[in-house]
């Protein structure tokens, strides 16, 4: 059954071996409100930041961050949704990122500055994870861009 894969609610950076899950190589300040768990826990709502059901992942002005989805087997994907978070003028956005996969391909995708999602289709047979990296920040005001949500939707893949 088609499903987003990278949704799980209870995901933790303290306990291994549970998934989907989320890492990063930045969290602002430490805080779970910018925690990589977020962007995968469902809650989808943009237009503010902080404690629930504001959470993000933010990436503490790190122009090198990078996400991580571990989907714990092997995914087929045919879409991948990305909400970014949207409390203008206080954030910025990503007006570019790469998605690399454990298959060694990549793709580049462009953003929009909306808090709505962003679906991008995409092929991809069986990985085990995926990694939002090379993100460039739109040239604004603001040092805070964000990712509110991050959606992968396909199947398990069938051995």
């Amino acid at each position: 059954m088609r499903r987003n894969l990278a949704l799980n609610p209870y995901d933790a950076s303290s306990v291994k071996g549970i998934y989907p899950h989320a890492s990063a190589n930045a969290q602002t300040r430490g805080q779970a409100i910018f925690a990589p768990r977020n962007a995968i826990d469902g809650i989808a709502v943009s237009n503010k930041h902080g404690f629930y059901p504001y959470q993000s992942w933010g990436i503490n002005k790190d122009p090198n961050a990078a996400l991580q989805i571990e989907f714990g087997g092997s995914v087929d994907l045919d879409t991948l949704v990305f909400t970014l978070r949207a409390d203008f003028p206080h954030d910025s956005y990503w007006t570019e990122g790469t998605v690399a996969f454990s298959d060694g391909s990549s793709e580049h995708l462009s953003f929009t500055k909306t808090g709505a999602p962003q679906a991008f289709p995409i092929r991809k047979n069986n990985i085990q994870w995926l990694r939002l990296h090379n993100l460039i920040k739109a040239q604004d005001g603001s040092p805070f861009p964000a990712l509110t949500q991050l959606e992968a939707w396909g199947r398990p893949t069938r051995d």
